[in-house]
């Protein structure tokens, strides 16, 4: 089956957490903690399929607020798929940068907001989080492996997409194969000629006949 992530489409399976998929997907979902469940920055917004899902743990429940549940607030690293059907998400990482991009007016309004749910539910959060760390819930040599891993594909990724980058770039800058250089001058002389003609005729606001567009081609030092 596949799932959607912030307009990719995701190869996915049932009992997969949204975190796995976006990972192996290269899809933008943040995290720092590898994935356990303690930095919640894997939040996703549920747009289609919420029912799909597996219900809001404890976990979850300890950290998201009720107003950010009944929005259809996930953390990536605690929901999974139960059920196959039509999933379609938004990451928080990601509704952020296309805001900015689209109305940044917007962002001190949504900043405040997350930032009061976090506070409502930090001294739960803080109480649960202690509550795992006596009981064992916490397997610090697999959260360090987990956080390394997680460096490592974001390094191999942006690395990645700085080679591919440069590659393109120096595909822009090369000459289109097929092209010589007696086609390039050629173009170019046409196109100076189209210029300088759209220059005069600008400049008059009048249509020029053919005497006139000598006369301008002459003015520019070209022979016409």
């Amino acid at each position: 089956m596949t799932i959607t992530i912030n307009n990719r489409t995701c190869e996915a399976a049932t009992g997969q957490r949204l975190l796995d998929i976006a990972r192996t997907n290269h899809a933008h979902i943040g995290y720092f903690c590898g994935g356990n469940g303690i930095c919640q920055t894997c939040y996703v917004k549920v747009l289609e399929g919420a029912e799909l899902l597996s219900p809001p743990s404890e976990p979850e429940k300890a950290m998201l607020s009720d107003r950010l549940l009944a929005e259809g607030t996930r953390m990536a690293c605690l929901a999974t798929i139960e059920k196959p059907g039509t999933i379609t998400i938004l990451s928080a990482v990601e509704e952020v940068k296309q805001m900015f991009e689209t109305d940044p007016l917007q962002l001190t309004a949504y900043s405040a907001k997350m930032g009061w749910e976090a506070l409502v539910k930090f001294p739960e959060t803080v109480g649960m989080q202690i509550q795992r760390t006596l009981t064992g819930g916490f397997d610090l040599l697999q959260i360090f492996s987990d956080v390394v891993k997680a460096v490592t594909d974001a390094l191999q990724l942006t690395l990645g997409g700085y080679v591919n980058g440069n590659r393109e770039i120096g595909r822009g800058i090369a000459a289109p194969e097929g092209i010589t250089q007696k086609r390039l001058a050629e173009e170019s002389l046409g196109a100076m000629f189209n210029g300088c003609c759209r220059n005069s005729q600008e400049a008059s606001h009048q249509p020029k006949d053919k005497h006139a567009t000598l006369h301008a081609h002459s003015g520019n030092g070209v022979t016409a």
